[in-house]
């Protein structure tokens, strides 16, 4: 691990210490710095201000952990890890989600699930098996619609379980998600024999 990584990390933990006790909004950049050892400076050359600090342990702890070698077929164990990693954290989740808009988290979990959703999209256009008059139908903007749509539905999942307490089994939560997730591969099976008999 670089310097650069050892003194973020340095500071994520010490922000995190206080923030079991105290509220986000009251706590300071001194008590933040005073409680890893560090002057202001140090913190400023790092980060822009405590919201940018939450981003980067957001992205490095859990981000990274559902982005790394990714797959649309390996997506719901990395979906597991992801909430795994929340809920041993859970006081930081809960708080920051709750106490500031988590906008960048969001954006985050919006992307990369997007992504998993564009590539199943795909290869379900693309399947010979299915009907080839179908893949007209499914237009880019309708692919990118429908990933959208999914996507949406599976962050709001993962922001609500963690606003409301975490009270489900991160595996509860993974599984709920797979529904979802086959019920979309289902239904573009039902709208590709509703196209067939239309032929």
């Amino acid at each position: 691990m670089s310097d650069v990584s050892i003194t973020k990390t340095a500071i994520a933990k010490g922000f995190k210490h206080i923030l079991e006790n105290k509220n986000f909004e009251k706590i300071t950049i001194a008590e933040i710095t005073a409680q890893c050892g560090l002057n202001r400076q140090t913190f400023y050359y790092h980060f822009q201000d405590k919201y940018d600090l939450i981003n980067w342990i957001v992205y490095h702890e859990a981000i990274m952990v559902i982005r790394k070698d990714l797959t649309i077929e390996n997506w719901d164990t990395k979906v597991l890890e992801l909430l795994t990693t929340m809920k041993k954290d859970e006081h930081f989740y809960q708080t920051t989600l709750k106490d500031i808009d988590g906008t960048e988290f969001q954006n985050y979990l919006f992307t990369v699930t997007k992504e998993i959703f564009q590539e199943m999209i795909e290869r379900l256009a693309n399947d010979r098996k299915m009907n080839p008059e179908i893949a007209p139908v499914m237009t880019p903007e309708k692919k990118t619609f429908s990933a959208e749509f999914l996507s949406y539905g599976v962050v709001g999942m993962i922001i609500d379980w963690a606003q409301s307490g975490m009270k489900q089994s991160p595996e509860e939560i993974t599984s709920s998600i797979k529904d979802i997730i086959n019920g979309a591969r289902m239904f573009a099976v039902s709208r590709y024999f509703q196209e067939l008999t239309k032929a």
